[in-house]
């Protein structure tokens, strides 16, 4: 097939789509054509396909995996912009657009490119051992984060705070900056836990540091973190140790199942939860029962997806979590609110408080989005075009999950159960009231 019959035949049909979709995008061609995808577009972002062959792979294969690595290989890009402006620009006519378009149309312009020439192109996917669903049966969780969070510390500086807090943030005022945001999660979470001066306090999942650190300097707590990233690791220690907190913070590198402690008067889980695995969920919260001392409380923090009519439908994978778990977070898997809250009573907690955070991710992934996109060329130069773009999109993605309502996201503060009070306040004006 002639390259510029395919082009032609692809005009024809972006010309049919803009009628419906009326969007402020333009199609770019490989032969240097351009297509309004609506009346009037701007013209400053644009849905470029450079390269026929992107359009026989995803006719032969029409999945969300090959139009990821179209995009990882260059052959399919957003120019000017990120996912979050094709939501926004293409809002309008995109429900039911499918169902609105000719199929004989769609059908005369993309099949003959299922007889184009191929071309060969390497996966970008996560290919190493471990991704069994089962800890202790084939599992390698160590080898799972290592994909995710070992690319590069200064990969993620590039849209992190200063503080490297890649977790939710905590926006008490629409003005309120990513950086005063991320302190003021962290403030909240040891808020919600009451630290108390000489409290041992775990952070499972600890990242770089961020969390411990905050709640030494200014909780007066021992805190303990622990990670498997060894990136994470490094910094973790090196900025302990720059901020003279030897004495009150220590961190390992090692599996929060493993640790050999005594007990801790406080735990928080910010974020790691989402890494378990579902079928990993009794034996989660059972350690950190284990780790917690009578009464002791448990901050959970974690992304959750609604709950569908049952569990073997929740259980069913989505095409864009395969493509998630596959390119970003291996062995990862979301739970539903219902389910955590049900396994954390099984195991022993009483559950007091669960605050939605769902908006509050919106706008912290969509500043991570923007954060990651001005500062593209830096990141390319860390980690590569491909892993670079293919984050970029998955950052927007989140943003537009958390925005959508698709996900939400639950702070859950529990107590190991033990007769008689609880030990917490009798209201909770104390975790507000400033």
């Amino acid at each position: 097939m002639a390259a510029d019959k395919g082009a032609e035949r692809v005009r024809r049909l972006a010309a049919h789509v803009a009628q419906h979709l009326k969007a402020d995008l333009t199609l770019r061609l490989w032969d240097g054509s351009e297509v309004p995808l609506g009346p009037a577009p701007r013209g400053d972002v644009a849905v470029a396909i450079r390269d026929p062959a992107a359009l026989t792979r995803l006719v032969r294969r029409p999945r969300l995996t090959t139009l990821i690595e179209a995009m990882a290989a260059g052959d399919v890009a957003i120019e000017g912009g990120t996912l979050l402006d094709l939501a926004a620009r293409a809002e309008n006519g995109r429900r039911g657009l499918l169902k609105r378009l000719d199929k004989m149309e769609l059908a005369r312009a993309l099949l003959p490119f299922a007889f184009g020439a191929g071309k060969t192109q390497g996966s970008h996917a996560f290919s190493g051992p471990g991704d069994a669903a089962k800890y202790g049966e084939g599992r390698d969780d160590k080898a799972l984060m290592h994909f995710h969070y070992d690319l590069s510390n200064a990969f993620y500086a590039l849209f992190l705070c200063p503080e490297m807090v890649y977790t939710c943030a905590y926006y008490p005022t629409p003005e309120t900056t990513l950086e005063e945001a991320q302190v003021a999660k962290l403030d909240l979470v040891c808020r919600k836990l009451r630290l108390q001066p000489g409290e041992r306090f775990l952070d499972i999942g600890c990242g770089w540091g961020g969390l411990v650190c905050h709640a030494a300097r200014n909780y007066g707590v021992k805190a303990h973190g622990v990670t498997l990233a060894e990136e994470q690791y490094a910094f973790a220690v090196e900025k302990v140790k720059r901020l003279g907190l030897e004495d009150r913070v220590t961190i390992e590198l090692t599996d929060f199942r493993t640790l050999k402690a005594e007990p801790f008067d406080k735990v928080a889980s910010v974020g790691m939860y989402e890494a378990v695995g579902l079928d990993n969920r009794e034996g989660y919260f059972a350690r950190i029962r284990e780790l917690l001392r009578p009464r002791g409380a448990y901050l959970h923090h974690a992304i959750a997806r609604p709950m569908k009519r049952d569990e073997k439908t929740f259980r069913k994978k989505r095409p864009e979590f395969e493509a998630l778990t596959r390119y970003i977070f291996p062995g990862g898997e979301l739970d539903h609110l219902g389910a955590e809250h049900d396994a954390l009573e099984r195991n022993g907690f009483e559950i007091h408080d669960v605050e939605a955070l769902r908006e509050h991710y919106a706008r912290t992934c969509r500043a991570w989005t923007e954060r990651l996109f001005a500062n593209r060329d830096a990141a390319v130069k860390e980690v590569g075009a491909a892993k670079t773009d293919i984050w970029i999109t998955y950052m927007a993605g989140c943003a537009l999950a958390f925005e959508r309502g698709t996900v939400g996201i639950f702070q859950t503060l529990a107590t190991k159960r033990a007769r008689g009070a609880s030990g917490l306040p009798l209201t909770r004006a104390d975790l507000y009231a400033r």
